[in-house]
């Protein structure tokens, strides 16, 4: 049955709002976003595995599968397992009867002998309800470390992606599509400026974008080089 939001546990674990199919740029990961979006419909692979470095955008699109659940009627539940290590793998309790269940930073509970059976169980009830499940980690699943070589092994069941990081072509297109996002647009000189002046991390790009939207919405102002210049101080 479908609900007026995404499912979610009473934990304090919300999606961002922002973190959406459409948000994402999938150039280099093609093949990757029909999965994903595949699985948000209840097609495909019953387990995917997908990993990357902080700046791949993983979290992203486990996120991007909850949103895109809920409009077809599926329940979604995003879990974070670095937020969720203190309160110990019973909170993975009744879980496996969700539609989707995505695990993201898998990396967390390598060496913890209570979280890597707690999630090698769940990974068996998940499977006995026939429900899917989509794990995120920074590495690939034979190079996570685990104790419980079984673990390692079911991780590896399903189809297992590398998420690739956008080149710099790549984040002038992300730049530009997360601004018309936010209703406003920016041009590939402002765009190949905020590269050249800024990390070339993606999440401090969008933090400065987000700035400067504010910025622009303040001052009623185009995001411009000079604007851009004067709201970072250059």
């Amino acid at each position: 049955m479908s609900s007026p939001e995404p499912f979610q546990i009473p934990l304090g674990i919300t999606l961002r709002d922002d973190a959406r199919f459409e948000n994402f740029l999938c150039q280099g990961n093609e093949l990757l976003c029909n999965t994903l979006d595949q699985a948000a419909r209840g097609e495909g692979e019953q387990y995917l595995y997908i990993w990357g470095n902080s700046d791949s955008g993983c979290s992203h699109l486990l996120q991007a599968v909850c949103h895109a659940s809920d409009p077809v009627g599926r329940t979604a539940v995003y879990l974070p397992l670095d937020e969720l290590m203190d309160m110990g793998p019973g909170v993975l309790e009744g879980m496996e009867h969700l539609d989707l269940v995505c695990l993201d930073h898998i990396q967390i509970i390598a060496g913890n002998k209570q979280w890597e059976e707690g999630v090698f169980h769940f990974f068996n009830r998940i499977r006995a309800e026939n429900n899917r499940l989509l794990v995120a980690g920074d590495r690939a699943p034979r190079q996570l470390s685990l104790n419980l070589p079984d673990l390692a092994s079911r991780l590896s069941w399903g189809m297992v992606f590398q998420v690739h990081n956008l080149d710099d072509d790549g984040k002038v297109r992300a730049l530009q599509l997360r601004a018309r996002g936010r209703g406003f647009t920016i041009s590939e000189e402002v765009a190949w400026f905020l590269i050249h002046r800024a990390s070339r991390s993606m999440a401090d790009l969008f933090e400065l974008l987000d700035k400067l939207d504010s910025a622009s919405l303040s001052a009623k102002r185009k995001v411009t080089i000079p604007f851009v210049k004067q709201v970072l101080g250059l």
